[in-house]
Parts: C-alpha cells; structure tokens; sequence
C-alpha cells in the first residue's frame, strides 16, 4: 500500500467536505497512520474539522502525486470534474496519509452575486 505500514500499524479515515455557504466545492478521502503525527495533532484531528494539511504543515510534507484524471475516479461522487490521488511525505519520506480529492463543477462555475 502506498502508506507503507506493517499488519499491526493502524490506519484512520478521515471524510471532509469543502465548501463555501451551501456549495460543496470539493470532497477529500484522507487514510492517515496516527503513529507518524503528533498526539497533538491526533487529537486536533478527531476532535475538530480543521483540514488535514493545516493540521500536519508543521511536519514541512510535500505532496507525491500519484493519478489526476479529468472526470471521477471511483471514490469520487458523480458530479466531479477533476480527481487527484496523492501521498503526503514529511522530511523523513515515510508516507503520513494517502488522499483522494474530488473537484466540483462549482470551482469554474462564475461567482454568484
């Protein structure tokens, strides 16, 4: 798997929306392993609905991308335009999370007034 963990290293979900107002413009499956973040950061991160970059920027990760496809790749509910797949990998390059994101059609609809 693309987080690199052993049989006993548990891994967490964790489901996001982003939206503005009403409209959601993205959907995010996050797959992290707890063991690599801060308790800290654990405990931001099942107990609020901060996003998973903000909360694990102080560990300095950069984004291994792994697919991007124009349309929906099938953790993607119907309706998205653009699907990304990536590893998030801080310094140590030990994986801390797999991602999937899901871009809206709302991204490039104009600004409703």
């Amino acid at each position: 798997m693309a987080l690199g963990v052993g049989p006993e290293e548990p891994i967490v979900y964790r489901h996001v929306r982003l939206t503005c107002g009403d409209t959601v413009l993205s959907v995010a499956h996050n797959w992290y392993v707890p063991a690599r973040l801060s308790q800290a950061m654990n405990q931001t991160l099942e107990s609020t609905d901060i996003p998973f970059g903000k909360v694990v920027a102080p560990l300095g990760f950069h984004r291994e991308r792994l697919s991007q496809m124009r349309g929906r790749m099938e953790e993607c509910p119907t309706g998205t335009i653009l699907s990304h797949r990536a590893v998030l990998r801080p310094a140590d390059e030990r994986a801390i999370s797999l991602v999937i994101e899901c871009y809206t059609r709302e991204n490039i609809n104009p600004a409703r007034g």
